[in-house]
C-alpha cells in the first residue's frame, strides 16, 4: 500500500525531466507569445476604456449642447410668438380705427347728401307749391275779377282781414 501512494525515484526523475523541457519549450517558444497577447489585450481593453470614456465625455458635451440650442431655440420661438401677436394687436388695432374712422366719414358723407338731398327736395316742393299757387290764385282771380261786385266784395274781405 505503501507503493500506491509514494512514487519511485525513477518516475519522479522523468517526470521532473519531462516537466523541466516542457517548461524550457513553453518559455522558449510560448511565453512570449503569450504575454505578448495578454499585454497586447490589456492594452486594448484600456483603450476601449478610454474611448467608452471619451464617447461618453462627448455624448455628454453634445448633449448638454443640444439642450442649451433647444432652451435658446424655445426663447426665440417665444420672442418670434410674441412680436406676431404684439404686430397682430397692432394691426387688429389699426384696422378697426381706420374702420371707424371711415364709417364716420361715411356716415357724414350720408349726411351731407341726404341734407343737400333733402334741401334740393324742398326747394323743388316749395316751387312747385309757390306755382300751382299762383295758377291757382291767377285762375280764382280772374274768376272773381270778372265781375266788378265780386272785385268789391272782395277788396273788402281783405280789407277786412288786414290788421293794422
Amino acid at each position: 500500500m505503501n507503493s500506491l501512494v509514494t512514487p519511485d525515484w525513477g518516475l519522479v526523475f522523468w517526470t521532473t525531466v519531462s516537466f523541466a523541457v516542457l517548461f524550457f519549450l513553453l518559455a522558449k517558444f510560448a511565453w512570449k507569445p503569450i504575454m505578448t497577447a495578454i499585454y497586447e489585450r490589456e492594452r486594448n481593453i484600456e483603450d476601449a476604456l478610454l474611448k467608452a470614456e471619451a464617447a461618453k465625455d462627448e455624448m455628454s458635451r453634445l448633449t448638454n449642447e443640444n439642450e442649451a440650442l433647444l432652451k435658446q431655440a424655445r426663447a426665440e420661438r417665444d420672442v418670434i410668438l410674441s412680436e406676431a401677436k404684439k404686430l397682430k394687436d397692432q394691426i387688429v388695432a389699426e384696422a378697426k380705427e381706420a374702420a371707424h374712422a371711415e364709417g364716420a366719414r361715411q356716415i357724414e358723407l350720408a349726411r351731407v347728401e341726404i341734407n343737400n338731398q333733402k334741401a334740393i327736395a324742398m326747394a323743388d316742393v316749395k316751387n312747385q307749391v309757390a306755382s300751382l299757387s299762383l295758377e291757382i290764385a291767377e285762375k280764382v282771380l280772374k274768376q272773381q275779377l270778372a265781375d266788378s261786385a265780386k272785385q268789391d266784395e272782395l277788396v273788402s274781405q281783405l280789407l277786412k282781414e288786414v290788421k293794422l
